[in-house]
């Protein structure tokens, strides 16, 4: 624990803290344990709303309240190479999601609402991860009620093959005639061995989407807003590199006219994202897309990420089968539930 230099013990950890292995000591319930205090170490996936969560190596999460802490700091990262993906549903979501950070959110109970003019789902949807705090039909009506708020679409994402109630709430929404419009897999491997494939030559990271970037883009007329989901032209980009917040990196392999190849990596404490993997169609099948993740997980290494997750539609073939020769298993699906239309005319 961290004591000052009077001999007390500190709180040396914020919110800012997030996403960073962390070492707390909270006092007990003298009426639930004999112990005075008690000691976690893991990663800090969540402070919010007064509580924190912290995810130990095992892959349990610990809820800490803001008000039980008596000390806690950042500590120095295991050796990356030696760590293992291993990581619960809950602590993965979560990363996922600061991984396509919304512009505007808000929080029912534990579920967080996300809003960003309608770029990509992810952004725009509920992270349906723990309590809303109310019945489910009542949340379902202030979910709607939120997105209409904002001219958009109610859409919920959850889970199947995670642990927990994600089974249930898709079940229970498909019974109210929410429609499952988009199903895809969160793969998990360790980040080493994709650092190890080959040198990475030629490809160029930098810390913006430039206008080269984007060229090759499967989004086109990507808005500001679009570039604040990806993580350029936002605060967090200087976050990072004070060393708070995630770390959002991107990647080309020049060509004559546009990239050849591009690639996003996101660094968040241990973990690693890989996204918008894109080659030129007269490039593919040269190992471009292998040379990207590469070059982009070296650097994730060298920032003390050890495993790495990635997003891959299920009929996307070929990308499974790249990420299969990788090293990546699936640790779960996740599903875009649309709100059901209930004007009789579409919406």
């Amino acid at each position: 624990m961290e004591i000052s230099a009077a001999g007390r013990l500190e709180v040396r950890i914020t919110t800012a803290d997030v996403g960073k292995r962390v070492s707390v000591r909270c006092l007990n319930d003298a009426a639930v344990s004999p112990e005075k205090f008690t000691d976690t170490v893991g990663v800090l996936t969540s402070w919010d709303d007064g509580v924190l969560l912290i995810t130990r190596k095992s892959g349990e999460s610990v809820r800490i309240p803001e008000s039980a802490l008596v000390a806690g700091k950042v500590v120095p990262a295991a050796p990356a190479r030696r760590r293992g993906p291993a990581a619960s549903f809950e602590e993965l979501a979560r990363v996922a999601s600061r991984a396509w950070r919304p512009v505007e959110s808000g929080h029912l109970g534990e579920w967080e609402l996300r809003a960003a003019s309608g770029f990509t789902r992810r952004a725009n949807s509920v992270l349906a991860v723990g309590d809303p705090g109310v019945p489910l039909d009542e949340a379902l009506t202030a979910v709607r009620r939120w997105y209409g708020e904002r001219g958009l679409p109610a859409y919920i994402q959850a889970a199947t093959g995670a642990e927990g109630t994600q089974e249930l709430l898709c079940a229970e929404l498909e019974r109210r005639g929410w429609v499952r419009e988009v199903t895809a897999e969160v793969w998990v491997g360790e980040l080493a061995p994709v650092a190890d494939r080959d040198e990475g030559a030629g490809v160029v990271l930098s810390r913006v989407a430039d206008e080269a970037w984007l060229a090759r883009y499967q989004r086109k007329g990507v808005s500001e807003v679009a570039l604040k989901v990806l993580g350029w032209g936002s605060p967090r980009s200087s976050e990072a590199e004070s060393g708070g917040g995630p770390s959002v990196w991107f990647a080309i392999v020049p060509g004559a006219e546009a990239p050849a190849a591009i690639g996003r990596c996101v660094v968040d404490g241990r973990w690693a994202s890989f996204a918008a993997v894109e080659v030129a169609p007269e490039m593919r099948r040269r190992g471009l897309a292998t040379t990207v993740m590469a070059a982009l997980a070296r650097r994730a290494l060298d920032e003390g990420a050890s495993a790495a997750w990635l997003q891959v539609e299920t009929d996307n073939a070929g990308a499974r089968a790249l990420y299969a020769r990788l090293g990546f298993t699936a640790h779960h699906a996740y599903h875009h539930y649309r709100e059901p239309d209930t004007s009789g005319g579409g919406r």
